[in-house]
């Protein structure tokens, strides 16, 4: 579904992207983990468009979207969650959700509204459906999130760093929206610090550090690894 290949990205003596080659096959759940200025969310703005590569090619259903605008690559369905929600406050819910239907995923309103109405109780937020999103709670919040992105009806959907900020229960709560998401076919790329929630979901996992891709491989594998334990320790494990 999606295909980098040798993608590269600086700013100024800055290197965040370094000749990444990456491969996500349709309805696959995979985790990227690396410390604190690896690269991670600078790899989702380079595949969501945010950013554009110095050098390389992005794929996305055998097209080549490198200098595609952000607006378009939504519209070809890739959606993205970012790590602190920022939803309309003053709207609702729903009318959060109506916003990316009709903007985002060009749905004509009657169908918008049937859509929103299934989203908003896949991702448990149907309770809600007429409360201020400014009144929301975190979790509720992050939800929103979640839900506003499949508004737009992605096929794939990039998750920064979501699970930060919640407490364990509510934790165990969006690990189980995700797990909905992701057995409903929609592919998914998730950035997270809270290892145990990424580690519940993803069949795959890549290590990044200094934009380069250290090690990639079955989760448990990869975050046994030496490389990976000593990139986290900063000394050798």
């Amino acid at each position: 579904m999606l295909e980098l290949k040798a993608v590269s990205k600086a700013f100024g003596g800055i290197t965040v992207a370094d000749r990444i080659d990456l491969t996500i096959a349709p309805g696959e759940a995979l985790g990227i983990i690396g410390p604190n200025g690896a690269g991670k969310s600078s790899l989702l703005n380079l595949i969501t468009g945010m950013i554009r590569p110095d050098h390389g090619t992005i794929l996305f259903d055998g097209n080549d979207i490198t200098r595609a605008a952000p607006e378009e690559r939504s519209r070809a369905g890739i959606g993205r969650l970012f790590q602190i929600p920022q939803p309309f406050d003053s709207l609702t819910v729903f009318e959060n959700l109506l916003v990316a239907a009709m903007f985002g995923g060009h749905l004509a309103e009657g169908e918008a509204v049937q859509h929103c109405g299934e989203v908003l109780a896949r991702t448990g937020l149907d309770t809600h459906a007429n409360q201020p999103a400014g009144a929301l709670r975190l979790l509720d919040r992050k939800r929103l999130e979640m839900a506003r992105a499949m508004a737009t009806r992605p096929r794939l959907l990039l998750l920064d760093e979501i699970a930060g900020g919640l407490t364990e229960a509510e934790c165990h709560s969006l690990v189980a929206t995700i797990r909905a998401v992701s057995a409903s076919g929609v592919s998914i790329v998730w950035i997270e610090h809270v290892v145990h929630a990424l580690l519940a979901v993803v069949g795959r996992l890549i290590a990044l550090d200094f934009g380069r891709v250290v090690m990639e491989g079955e989760p448990g594998a990869v975050m046994q690894s030496e490389i990976v334990q000593t990139i986290y320790m900063g000394v050798p494990a």
